[in-house]
């Protein structure tokens, strides 16, 4: 059995480099060059391998970006399963400014896919004959595909009884609430654009949270709060972990970590706020490492014990 398949839209080649110091019109010299397989799911998935999970990782691949993306993830030994469309896959792009410690990363927008193309996208999906526990369902959609896809994803995992994680935000999170998912992970600004509000304290963010929860639109909220640390919460108990004193490297893929390690832990058969605690050290952990890296397992199992959760 295959504990978790993930499902990444938008995949991309996450390319990093630091530089002395970011100035225009002139040429900036660039050091430290590495290219690393991205995307929501691709993320979750390489953590999730990391720990120790069977997993299985789907996503579009187009053009030469493509199948290099194919072969990065090949190399961390994710089994994958690629559907081809026509238009190059992205990349994206981050840099440190050595001189101040500030990175930048820049997002470009991706593929258009076709209504066929992302049609069987979701066809191979449905297909999928090897029984999971989780699909986690993540990163944002790429033009041409609608808001609707991962509602129409979440509804066919739920038909096979695959526990179904998204990590997306805008439209489609909220299309895909209406399908009854089991967890999803947002960070703060993700929540405020969901509902609305301000949600200037914890208990407005556990109240807007148990909206959706009693309202049956999912049973379990992550809630990433940066330097504040996390809350999860479920129908009948409120965790908080406050933030690890570690002083951070690079923030990208430090919310894919953590829901890699979560989902990870949830698979393995830990309990929810066991999953908590490791989701909390692999998104430190990945704060400990340059560029476009994610956490090393090593450092989640060093982190995970100083990990302390408050029940509110």
């Amino acid at each position: 059995m295959t504990d978790i398949v993930t499902l990444t839209m938008n995949p991309s080649i996450d390319v990093s480099v630091s530089v002395e110091r970011l100035a225009p019109f002139h040429k900036l010299r660039c050091i430290d060059e590495r290219r690393d397989p991205g995307g929501g799911g691709i993320n979750v998935a390489r953590v999730a391998k990391r720990l120790g999970a069977k997993i299985i990782a789907m996503y579009p691949v187009g053009g030469a970006t493509g199948q290099l993306l194919r072969r990065f993830v090949d190399q961390e030994g994710i089994p994958g399963l690629t559907v081809p469309i026509a238009a190059e896959t992205r990349e994206d792009f981050t840099a440190l400014e050595r001189a101040t410690g500030q990175q930048y990363r820049f997002i470009l927008p991706g593929p258009e896919l076709s209504e066929t193309e992302w049609r069987g996208c979701l066809e191979t999906f449905g297909s999928l004959d090897q029984v999971s526990r989780f699909a986690v369902l993540s990163g944002s959609l790429p033009r041409g595909v609608p808001d609707d896809f991962y509602g129409r994803a979440a509804g066919m995992a739920k038909q096979a009884n695959i526990k179904v994680v998204v990590d997306c935000s805008g439209a489609p999170l909220r299309v895909a609430l209406q399908s009854g998912l089991y967890l999803i992970k947002p960070n703060l600004n993700e929540l405020k654009s969901l509902t609305g509000e301000a949600l200037e304290s914890d208990g407005a963010r556990i109240k807007a949270c148990r909206t959706l929860i009693d309202s049956g639109q999912v049973e379990v909220v992550a809630l990433t709060l940066g330097d504040q640390g996390a809350l999860l919460v479920t129908h009948d108990r409120v965790l908080r972990a406050p933030e690890l004193p570690i002083k951070p490297v690079s923030a990208v893929g430090a919310g894919d970590s953590f829901l890699g390690a979560m989902v990870w832990g949830l698979a393995c058969g830990q309990p929810l706020e066991t999953a908590f605690r490791y989701g909390m050290a692999a998104g430190s952990a990945a704060l400990l490492m340059p560029g476009t890296e994610l956490c090393r397992r090593q450092d989640v199992e060093r982190l995970v014990e100083c990990v302390k959760l408050q029940v509110i």
